[in-house]
């Protein structure tokens, strides 16, 4: 499905299930395991379950009183990346630490630990071409990460998602063992590879178009709209599709009758380019005001951290944009390399020069 309409259809009607997209014989491209037995892979009422419990450290109040806190990171990390002289990596020294930093410290994950969680993240977001058994023992190491950590929490409990959610499990058995560990996983990995490789598509995306960038530089009050159009314009998964859906009962979509069973994959990227969603949609306009975008999914499987994402993606640019007015990027665009196989385009690197 490409039609905005119809791809949004398919993301909120209870009639496209994410659970029967799990069984065997559906059509995978990519995400399989990461999906399956988790939150993004689950209907009503299971997914209802799993999501309330979580649901509250995500509101737009503890996201906005997390605000001051995200600035402060930021202004840290400017700060030693200019110490670092130029040109410096900013996927290394900016755009991974900072999300990494705020889902860490929502979450209770020590931050030192990055360069290890997020190396067999990369394996497990890798796409349908790696092979099975290096994405399973991503998330064997992964899971074994969590189930250390939950041991520590249990001991010693903290101020933070992991500890309620630790006292959901073990005060009033809302969740399983093993629905603890994946919904600790699934925050982690979600809360730090997406944000992180929107800072630095974002970024990429302004310098190709110099004079949106300019129109940013001089309006920085547009900036909450404009990360809105850049999450609009820019494909950030590979292929920019959503996640497969299956028809659990005969439907029509756009005069087309779709028989129970149906794999359906929406495609976000072409839905949000949509003349019906806006007008010239292939044209990046930072001042443009419309919120109506799939970036951020629809429906029951909405992102659930899209407002943190939004904040934070607001102040990085603003933090950049604002103390770095010069900031381009040091190679021609062609000279970047992307991450092979991933789900998410990641870069290997971002050299930037101010």
């Amino acid at each position: 499905m490409t039609r905005y309409e119809d791809v949004r259809t398919v993301l909120v009607d209870p009639r496209f299930s994410r659970a029967e997209a799990n069984k065997p014989g559906v059509p995978d491209p990519g995400l399989g395991q990461a999906t399956t037995d988790s939150i993004l892979g689950m209907d009503p009422p299971e997914h209802t379950r799993l999501r309330r419990l979580v649901a509250g450290a995500f509101t737009v109040r503890r996201v906005e009183a997390l605000r001051p806190r995200v600035v402060e990171m930021v202004d840290e990390l400017i700060d030693r990346l200019v110490k670092l002289g130029q040109p410096a990596d900013l996927v290394e020294n900016f755009s991974l630490p900072l999300p990494v930093r705020v889902i860490c410290e929502l979450l209770g994950v020590p931050a030192e630990d990055r360069h290890e969680f997020h190396g067999w993240s990369d394996v497990v977001l890798s796409d349908s071409t790696a092979k099975p058994e290096e994405i399973q023992a991503g998330f064997g190491h992964l899971s074994a990460y969590f189930q250390k950590l939950i041991a520590v929490k249990r001991e010693r409990p903290a101020d933070d998602l992991m500890t309620a959610l630790i006292a959901a499990r073990d005060d009033r058995d809302r969740l399983s063992e093993s629905e603890l560990v994946r919904l600790c996983l699934t925050v982690l990995i979600a809360g730090h590879e997406t944000t992180a490789n929107q800072i630095n598509m974002f970024l990429l995306t302004l310098h190709q178009f110099p004079d949106q960038l300019a129109r940013l530089q001089e309006r920085p009050e547009s900036i909450p709209q404009a990360v809105e159009e850049l999450m609009r314009f820019v494909q950030l998964g590979a292929g920019g599709v959503g996640l497969i859906r299956v028809a659990t009962e005969e439907v029509e979509l756009s005069g087309v009758r779709l028989p129970a069973g149906s794999a359906i994959l929406p495609v976000t990227a072409i839905a949000n380019r949509d003349p019906a969603l806006v007008s010239d949609p292939d044209r990046l306009d930072v001042l443009r005001s419309n919120g109506a975008h799939l970036g951020f999914g629809a429906g029951v499987h909405h992102c659930l951290g899209a407002q943190l994402a939004r904040m934070e993606l607001q102040e990085a640019l603003r933090g950049l944009l604002g103390r770095l007015p010069s900031l381009r990027i040091d190679v021609p665009v062609d000279e970047l390399h992307f991450k092979e196989g991933m789900i998410v385009r990641s870069l290997h690197a971002l050299p930037v020069r101010w």
